[in-house]
């Protein structure tokens, strides 16, 4: 079973658009605020995975999603999430 975590910031758009989709995925998971210490810290163990821009700020949003095996990709955009679902299906 593939399970979520969603890094995101208040007020981002692209956040607010892979949430929606998400939504009508079976996929379950949880989302980390990253205006909060906990999603920054929680963030931390993906830092080594996540794509930044030209300026190496971090590019949100980041959906993580992982099974029994660990991480299974990295995602930044509704369009990978959706790309990525209709691959496995």
């Amino acid at each position: 079973m593939t399970t979520y975590e969603l890094f995101s910031y208040p007020a981002c758009q692209k956040c607010e658009d892979l949430k929606a989709f998400l939504k009508t995925t079976d996929l379950e998971g949880q989302e980390f605020n990253l205006a909060h210490k906990d999603g920054k810290i929680k963030i931390r163990e993906h830092l080594s995975r996540i794509r930044r821009d030209e300026q190496g700020g971090m590019i949100l949003p980041v959906l993580v999603l992982r099974d029994e095996s660990g991480v299974r990709a990295v995602l930044q955009s509704r369009e990978e999430a959706e790309a990525w679902l209709k691959s496995r299906a």
